[in-house]
């Protein structure tokens, strides 16, 4: 396993031990203190921290795919899990911290849209090839 594999299926794997936390979260501490709108927002927001720490795991392991694709995937899919599940969490938890944090409202889409970019950016790699 080389150094980019190791170091991109570390940082995965602490995703994934994030969301696995926050979704335990979300169930047992969350559960009776949001409304319903909001756990389930959370919840988007850790499936999709699983889902794409996943999707980075399988990537990094592809050895059909040179290290600048599978690092470009990697950096856009991080962006976007930061920005769309992050956006999420602070939103949803609001009526908790208090933070006054509506203006996050536009940066969830920006999310969203980096992680269809890393996707794209994938298929076309893919494609090329």
């Amino acid at each position: 396993m080389d150094y980019y594999t190791k170091i991109t299926s570390a940082i995965a794997c602490g995703i994934l031990i994030f969301a696995v936390s926050l979704g335990a979260l979300g169930s047992h501490f969350l559960k009776g203190r949001l409304t319903q709108d909001a756990l389930n927002s959370f919840e988007v927001g850790v499936r999709y921290l699983v889902y794409h720490s996943l999707a980075i795991l399988i990537i990094s392991s592809f050895s059909t795919l040179d290290s600048v694709i599978k690092l470009t995937f990697v950096k856009l899919t991080l962006a976007g899990i930061l920005l769309f599940s992050g956006s999420i969490f602070m939103l949803s938890t609001q009526q908790l911290h208090g933070w006054p944090v509506k203006y996050l409202g536009p940066i969830t889409p920006v999310g969203g849209l980096l992680l269809i970019s890393a996707w794209g950016y994938l298929m076309l790699s893919f494609l090329r090839k």
